[in-house]
């Protein structure tokens, strides 16, 4: 929508994640004045080395901070929300479900409370995941299927899914909640995913390990479709009055872990590096993809790249990137040789 955000003030939890990165780095090329919430310091994060850090005000903190929250809406005017930030990884949330619900539940709610207490507050999308859903028979997903996670991390997506809903359905809230597949892309520094780990395996010479039996099923959706999803989202939410209505957004493509793996061992030219199946995976659901039909129907979305020209587009840039940390390695080390 042309002019839209030219001058908007968005704020966006997470900005350093894959998802917040790439939005924030969206949202300031088209004009928006981004305010950034962040709680750890990565200096490699593709917010960083894409210098759009240096492009947006930056608040250091956390969603577990309700007060903080409050004061960011109020002093920088906030127009439209963008919730991502949450604690990710399903191991992480295994080993230490408290501070996942910390993140991922408490987190929500507050700013949910923020925004409710905030009149200026126009839009919010929150990022909901397949992860929501839970473990269900009948696939694919769709915005119908009942949200029951079981293990911590879906348990954590399903409550602050449901938290988001309770505020549009009893204060009016005008949120909507993005349900999507596994993000993936340049800028996941999360080596334990599949892709950034298969592909940090084949820069090393090493077989790539799946931690799985190789055949679970994932949605796998390219970074940048996701970024205009959310885009999407939050510019058709007044237009078409979908407040309080959740959507899924996939390239409905299914495909097991170990077929994604060779996948990029083939675009890689490496097929010769033969996976090594661990299957240690515990507390995970075996299969899940989703429906996508209403983002198609309602909104008009549809995802632009396929798997394999996501696949392709992201390998390229993590070879990049491995090239510039070496390089930066080494003027370091010059540079030391050179003061002693």
């Amino acid at each position: 929508m042309k002019n839209f955000w030219d001058g908007r003030n968005v704020f966006i939890t997470g900005c350093t994640g894959l998802l917040g990165s790439w939005l924030t780095k969206a949202l300031i090329e088209k004009g928006s004045n981004v305010v950034g919430l962040i709680r750890d310091l990565v200096p490699h994060s593709y917010l960083y080395s894409s210098d759009f850090a240096n492009k947006i005000n930056i608040v250091r903190g956390e969603v577990e901070d309700y007060f903080l929250l409050e004061r960011i809406l109020n002093e920088y005017e906030i127009d439209c929300v963008f919730h991502l930030a949450a604690q990710t990884i399903v191991g992480i949330a295994n080993r230490n479900p408290i501070s996942t619900f910390e993140s991922n539940i408490k987190g929500t709610w507050n700013i949910m409370e923020a925004c409710r207490r905030n009149p200026l507050v126009k839009r919010i999308v929150v990022a909901s995941s397949d992860k929501a859903y839970g473990d269900h028979e009948k696939l694919p997903y769709n915005e119908e299927t009942s949200l029951q996670g079981s293990h911590p991390y879906d348990v954590s997506k399903s409550c602050a899914d449901l938290i988001a809903q309770a505020y549009f359905k009893t204060y009016q809230l005008p949120v909507c909640i993005n349900r999507c597949g596994n993000f993936y892309g340049g800028g996941d520094l999360n080596f334990n995913r599949i892709i950034p780990g298969t592909i940090l395996s084949v820069l090393r010479n090493e077989p790539p390990i799946i931690r799985s039996d190789g055949t679970f099923i994932r949605d796998y959706f390219y970074i940048k479709d996701g970024v205009e999803a959310y885009i999407c989202v939050a510019e058709k939410m007044e237009e078409l009055n979908i407040y309080g209505q959740a959507f899924n957004f996939s390239n409905e493509i299914q495909v097991t872990v170990l077929e994604l793996t060779n996948i990029i061992l083939e675009l890689m030219d490496r097929k010769d590096l033969k996976p090594i199946i661990l299957n240690e995976a515990k507390g995970e659901i075996k299969h899940q993809y989703l429906s996508a039909q209403k983002a198609r129907e309602v909104l008009k979305w549809k995802p632009h790249y396929t798997l394999e020209q996501g696949l392709k587009e992201t390998i390229e840039w993590y070879k990049e990137f491995f090239e510039r940390i070496k390089f930066e390695k080494q003027k370091y080390i010059k540079v030391l040789s050179q003061h002693e």
